[in-house]
């Protein structure tokens, strides 16, 4: 049984945005004191404040710039990360800094910024950089605030509705218009006309007898012997379609006498499949009538399970019976060897 399958989705949407805080007369900003600081105007991103802190002393050593992203928010809880980048006067681009990966900030402290970013670098490096010309720097900051997260309503996998093979059905109509037929075959005084390539697909034996060295050059037409017209085409049928839907409207003595012929076609043609259909449809529909016949027709193509059966029956039934059959005589007759192995295993299982 296949399994129920469903699916959901968890998606997180984000708000992006940017804000370049443009600082000139730099030279003029120095000597401001360390923790000193000039800070952008606000900029909105994702519903939230942020601004930028610039601290041309530095804010806790001299001898270094830093410079600041917050969150100007409180009471608040934002998940969000950021790209701060500084612009490169010689090449017109902006050059990332530093990166913040995606953090959880809140401030509840008045007296406090609940920063995303911060970079620092020695002032006598920045000053001599690309990122100071003509007594300016520009400072440029990406900010991504992601949102709560968003999960679908379940729902069911789409289901494709995949028809049984019917390939057998394609193979019986190629059997039954006989379209593009390369071999005929007469049985009695009927013909069939049938496909080599399949026939020598399902029987090792008529794949040898039409294709194999022993082939007769160009035959196209070959007779079949010792065999009913009725059975070569329900042998057909099976051949194509792998059933014995063929045969569905016999009953009785009718069906078990086509059973056992198919089985003798079976073991001739060597289709271990059919023949096995056939022994498990012998053994169970064995009666007094046909119990002995079956027995000598078991031992003939090697049937050692509806022999067994066979056997088995014999023993827990009326022998007297069995032995008044017209079967039991000829299996006396022409198998005298198997009836009495056959005697020995009864005897064998009454003892048990």
């Amino acid at each position: 049984m296949a399994r129920a399958k469903t699916v959901s989705k968890c998606i997180t949407e984000t708000a992006e945005g940017s804000h370049v805080f443009s600082i000139t007369g730099y030279s003029q900003k120095r000597g401001m004191g360390v923790g000193k600081c000039v800070r952008s105007g606000a900029f909105s991103v994702g519903g939230h404040d942020w601004a930028i802190r610039f601290y041309p002393d530095g804010h806790g050593s001299s001898d270094y710039i830093h410079v600041y992203l917050d969150l100007l928010d409180r009471g608040v809880e934002v998940h969000a990360s950021s790209d701060l980048r500084l612009l490169d006067h010689t090449t017109g681009l902006s050059t990332s800094v530093t990166k913040t990966l995606p953090k959880l900030l809140s401030c509840y402290d008045s007296t406090s910024f609940a920063s995303l970013a911060n970079w620092s670098q020695r002032r006598s490096e920045f000053e001599a950089s690309a990122y100071l010309r003509d007594d300016r720097l520009d400072i440029e900051c990406v900010v991504t605030v992601m949102k709560e997260p968003r999960v679908s309503q379940t729902k069911s996998s789409p289901k494709v509705a995949v028809p049984s093979s019917d390939i057998a059905a394609h193979l019986g109509k190629l059997l039954e218009s006989k379209e593009a037929a390369d071999v005929t075959f007469y049985v009695g005084e009927d013909t069939f006309a049938a496909h080599k390539i399949v026939l020598a697909m399902r029987s090792p034996v008529f794949k040898a007898e039409l294709f194999g060295p022993m082939r007769e050059a160009g035959a196209q037409v070959l007779p079949i012997k010792d065999m009913q017209p009725d059975v070569f085409k329900a042998l057909l049928h099976f051949i194509y379609t792998d059933s014995l839907s063929i045969i569905d409207d016999l009953v009785g003595d009718d069906r078990g006498e086509m059973i056992r012929h198919l089985l003798m076609a079976a073991d001739r043609y060597a289709m271990e499949r059919l023949k096995l259909i056939c022994e498990s449809d012998l053994c169970e529909n064995l009666n007094v009538q046909t119990v002995a016949a079956t027995l000598a027709l078991a031992d003939q193509h090697h049937c050692a399970s509806l022999r067994d059966a066979c056997i088995q029956f014999m023993s827990s039934s009326s022998m007297d019976d069995i032995v008044a059959t017209q079967g039991f005589v000829d299996l006396k007759t022409n198998c005298p060897s198997v009836l009495v192995d056959a005697f020995v295993n009864m005897s064998m299982l009454n003892k048990r």
